[in-house]
């Protein structure tokens, strides 16, 4: 994928560079939430993206309104898509922002087409759509309305306090299809988080967003992802952060050991180097064979989630339940599963 087949019309050249297109518009805002931070604006010519036919997720379909992300969480999988687009996988990502402008317009009219059969659409898969970026473009309230109008199930998993702007919409789409909202939440250590999710709401925050979603009658499962070997997977740890979730009145807690796959191990790694160094030696040793932690440690972790999780009186996330967050595609597990989304 390229820059010029984002555009709405081809191309005039081959050329695949970011400016090479008419397609793309470029912005900078001079405001304090968004110096330093690049908008490339496209209109894009399709807005449903179809789920690679290998993949294990139980949902066929997305949308991704944006591309690159502001919260900045080192460990992020979708790093390695910028480079699609032949941009930087690490400050790139975090600063370089694809925004689909025409997004609403287009899924309003693909939910139209007699070709959909109005099947499950996720969203939040690859980055936040209700990062920072969202509270300037507004993209989601066409989305959720055009979804609500065509009762169409979709589900979203978000770390933005943001998505509360649009609860009345997720309130009357709820009343005409099925909707399932995740927050994800992988521990409650403000010093682990400001370091690793910089451009993230707090935890506590995300956990405020649980219980107002529940309030008003929407329930809201948490994934814990992403548990940090040695930095944020101690017993106490994890105790306080499933207890924390628990208050917050989730439907379910499904933990997600952090995994690195290329283009977020790089950038991962160089943040170990800076912040814990004694920790390298340990995360080489522990990733050596690939993007996925040890099956035993993964087992460990999710065994004691859900011990944690029957104490405070709340369970998993089962399969078929509202919050469709994606299975896992790291080898099968014999006991509970991992989820790979974050």
């Amino acid at each position: 994928m390229r820059w010029d087949h984002l555009g709405e019309e081809p191309a005039a050249t081959a050329e695949p560079a970011l400016f090479g297109t008419s397609a793309v518009r470029t912005r900078t805002f001079d405001t304090p939430e968004f110096r330093g931070i690049t908008f490339h604006e496209v209109r894009a010519r399709s807005i449903l993206n179809r789920v690679p036919g290998a993949s294990r997720m139980p949902f066929e379909w997305t949308v991704n309104p944006y591309r690159g992300c502001t919260h900045a969480c080192v460990y992020c999988f979708a790093r390695k898509t910028h480079s699609y687009l032949d941009l930087d996988t690490g400050l790139g990502f975090d600063s370089q922002i694809v925004v689909k402008v025409n997004a609403p317009e287009l899924l309003r009219r693909q939910l139209a087409s007699r070709r959909w059969q109005g099947a499950h659409i996720a969203m939040g898969t690859n980055v936040d759509c209700y990062q920072r970026a969202e509270g300037r473009y507004r993209l989601m309230p066409g989305i959720l309305a055009a979804l609500r109008d065509h009762a169409n199930p979709f589900s979203i998993l978000t770390k933005g306090t943001l998505i509360l702007r649009d609860l009345d919409l997720l309130v009357q789409a709820a009343e005409v299809t099925e909707v399932g909202i995740s927050v994800s939440v992988g521990f409650t250590d403000r010093n682990l988080w400001r370091t690793v999710e910089p451009g993230t709401p707090s935890p506590q925050s995300r956990l405020d967003v649980v219980r107002t979603l529940a309030e008003h009658g929407i329930g809201c499962g948490v994934l814990m992802a992403p548990v940090i070997p040695f930095l944020g997977d101690h017993p106490e740890q994890l105790r306080e952060t499933v207890r924390a979730i628990a208050e917050a009145g989730a439907t379910s807690v499904t933990p997600l050991v952090l995994h690195l796959r290329p283009g977020a191990r790089e950038w991962f790694m160089a943040w170990l180097r800076e912040h814990h160094p004694r920790l390298v030696g340990r995360y080489e040793r522990m990733y050596a064979d690939g993007a996925y932690a040890p099956t035993w440690y993964q087992r460990r972790i999710t065994r004691q989630v859900h011990e944690l999780a029957d104490g405070f009186g709340i369970g998993p996330a089962h399969r078929g339940a509202a919050r469709r967050i994606p299975e896992p595609d790291a080898p099968a597990l014999t006991g509970p599963t991992q989820l790979t989304l974050l």
